[in-house]
């Protein structure tokens, strides 16, 4: 297995104009990948100190469960605290994968994250996502 990333198969850019990250998933990556895609995100968010993130994941199809535990109980906290603020992830998704996600055990919905170093919110409509995303924005005491 390679650590390469395909390109332009995962794409993450920052838009200055709404000062969001975002990551767009062509395919639905083996779990061994992602450590690698999860390093190139990291950088462009410290590089650029963005702590909203749009994700395009609409043509992912499965959601990993180890992956999910890792990023709500490591990878979220641990970016929050390096961002020094709370990170806003909206994540953009197909309706398969979003019924998947919902009906997970252990699905938080994203009110259920206040007072957590992050929030995640699930949409399906990237209108709808960042305005989530520009709503959070507004008050800036994260």
């Amino acid at each position: 297995m390679t650590s390469e990333i395909p390109t332009p198969l995962i794409e993450f850019l920052y838009r200055d104009d709404l000062d969001i990250l975002v990551g767009r998933w062509g395919y639905q990556p083996d779990p061994r990948e992602l450590p690698a895609v999860y390093q190139q995100m990291t950088d462009q968010a410290l590089a650029k100190n963005a702590r909203f993130w749009l994700q395009d994941i609409r043509r992912r199809t499965v959601n990993d469960p180890s992956t999910t535990e890792w990023l709500l109980t490591k990878f979220f906290p641990d970016m929050a605290q390096r961002l020094g603020g709370r990170l806003y992830i909206a994540y953009l998704v197909g309706p398969a994968l979003h019924e998947s996600i919902v009906k997970q055990p252990g699905y938080v919905p994203a009110e259920a994250y206040d007072g957590k170093p992050f929030a995640t919110s699930f949409f399906g409509d990237e209108g709808a996502a960042i305005r989530w995303l520009q709503i959070q924005q507004t008050d800036k005491v994260h």
